[in-house]
Parts: structure tokens; C-alpha cells; sequence
């Protein structure tokens, strides 16, 4: 029989810690060793954090990686990390104009070409670019692009050059990076005050739950809600066969795709779909739930 619990968590993340704190803080919460997320949140920012519990850390890879934030950017200035835990500059002053910000964001939608922050968990050969940077600050290190998606990028507010901007994208991407590149873009720079993640997947921050009022029971999200992938429900034969290892020929008109398999209305199985063949990726066993 697998570990117990077998779901999804929102939790929200507030200002100051890691996303790695957050995990901590939970397992000594609820007394569960196997926690798991997807999307690291850095330090100063807060908001969404999708949170797995039990064997639902084997689903991480399953979720929707989209993501959506609240960025506050400050503009005529610079940081050494892009945001306010850095070394902060006053640059020359630069008057910008809000329709100038609307139509410079413009460029940054759809998919583009990105430079990972200096100080990030990205890896170059082999070590963590953000302990490679604190080790010598000095040192020009080549950090390779990335593309990245932009869906959708609106400018909430502006005033006293400081803008409030509404992001839409892909996992990976970089809105510390975005900020600056758009004051680049001005002939300027900026650095992030604030960022919010309002959105990740499936998960919202209005339903979103502070670690300390966690509650197992009450907050637990099923996988079947949690994962954006289609569901196929199994009859018993289909489930003795899944259960087995086996794989089960259907009548569905999709190919190649990752599939959903529940049975009596509990996920049981990701499997793999082709030439109406569908063959089985992981197995949950659900001991007595079913």
C-alpha cells in the first residue's frame, strides 16, 4: 500500500522566505515527509505555491506550468539582482510615459528570448548560478537564453515611474528579467519592488492558504482537479489490466497525449495514449479508498 495522504495543497507563500521554508514549515506542520512543488517563488516575492502531498509529488511533472503575476517595477534604477535584495542604483533620470510602457510591452508578447538573472537557481556547469555569483561578484558568467512565452502582458498602472504590470506566461520565465529588459527597451532600467504570483495552473490566489492555517482535510485538493489532462474512467476489467501493468485498447480518437485514468472517480494511473492503445506510465495504489 502507497503513503497516504495523495493530493494537492494551494498554499500561499508570503515575503521573506524560500520556497524551500515553505516546504519545511509544512512537513513539521502536518507531519509528512513527502511534500513536494512546482515553480520556485524567490524570497521577495509571494503568492501561489502548487503544493503536493504523499504520492501526488509524482504528478508534479503533470501539472499546468502557466503561470500569472503582479509585478511593481521601479524604473531609473538598477539592482544587482533585478529586485530589492540587491545592491540598488539611482540612475539619470528619464521621463516616461505610460503610453510609452503600453506600447514597448507590446514586443514582449509571445514567445522570446530571455537571460536568466546573475542571481538565480539556474545551473552552470553544474552549480547554481546564484552561489556562483555571492562566491565572486566580479566574475562575468556566460548565462546562456532561454526562450520563454509571454500571453499576455498589461500595464495596470504608472505613476511617478513606477509601474504595476499584469503577466501572463510560461513556466521558466523570468519577470524580474522582463522588468529590466523592458526599461532597457526605454533606454533605462528597473528593478522589481514587489511581485505577486497570482495564478499557477489551475491554482488562484483567492483560494490560496497560509501555511500556519493549513488543513490537511479541509484544503486537500484531489488530483483529478489539480492536473490539466483528459480523464478516462476504467470499468473493472480495464482496472485489473491498468493494475497489472497491462495495457487496454479504447475507442478514443486522440493520439499521443498523456492521459488521466480514474477509477470509481479516483486517479489511479497515468497512462499513455497512441494508436488507441493505452499504455501505463504510473500506477497509484489506492489500498482501502477503493
Amino acid at each position: 500500500m502507497e503513503n497516504k495522504p495523495f493530493c494537492f495543497l494551494n498554499v500561499f507563500k508570503p515575503k521573506g522566505i524560500t520556497s524551500f521554508d515553505v516546504i519545511f514549515k509544512l512537513r513539521k506542520k502536518l507531519g509528512i515527509k513527502k511534500i513536494g512543488h512546482s515553480g520556485t517563488l524567490d524570497p521577495f516575492a509571494e503568492g501561489v505555491m502548487q503544493v503536493a502531498a504523499g504520492n501526488a509529488t509524482r504528478l508534479i511533472e503533470y501539472l499546468n506550468s502557466d503561470k500569472e503575476y503582479i509585478a511593481t517595477a521601479k524604473f531609473c534604477y538598477s539592482s544587482t539582482t533585478l529586485d530589492t535584495e540587491g545592491e540598488i542604483k539611482e540612475l539619470p533620470y528619464k521621463k516616461i510615459s505610460a503610453d510609452e510602457i503600453k506600447n514597448i510591452i507590446k514586443k514582449f508578447k509571445g514567445k522570446i528570448k530571455q537571460t536568466p538573472p546573475k542571481y538565480s537557481a539556474i545551473k552552470v556547469d553544474g552549480q547554481k548560478l546564484c552561489n556562483l555569483a555571492r562566491k565572486n561578484p566580479e566574475k562575468e558568467i556566460e548565462i546562456p537564453e532561454r526562450e520563454v512565452e509571454i500571453y499576455d502582458i498589461e500595464l495596470l498602472n504608472f505613476e511617478d515611474n513606477i509601474a504595476k504590470i499584469k503577466v501572463k506566461c510560461s513556466k521558466g520565465t523570468y519577470i524580474r528579467t522582463l522588468a529590466s529588459d523592458i526599461a532597457k527597451s526605454l533606454g533605462t532600467d528597473a528593478y522589481l519592488t514587489e511581485l505577486i504570483r497570482t495564478k499557477a495552473g489551475n491554482f488562484e490566489l483567492k483560494n490560496s492558504v497560509k501555511i500556519e492555517e493549513i488543513d490537511l482535510e479541509k484544503n486537500k485538493i484531489n488530483p483529478l482537479e489539480a492536473i490539466n489532462l483528459k480523464r478516462y474512467e476504467l470499468n473493472d476489467n480495464e482496472y485489473n489490466l491498468i493494475k497489472n501493468g497491462v495495457s487496454i485498447k479504447v475507442g478514443l480518437i486522440e493520439n499521443n497525449m498523456f492521459i488521466m485514468l480514474s477509477y470509481k472517480k479516483h486517479l489511479v494511473s497515468i497512462g499513455y495514449l497512441s494508436d488507441n492503445i493505452i499504455k501505463v506510465e504510473k500506477f497509484f495504489n489506492l489500498g482501502g479508498i477503493i
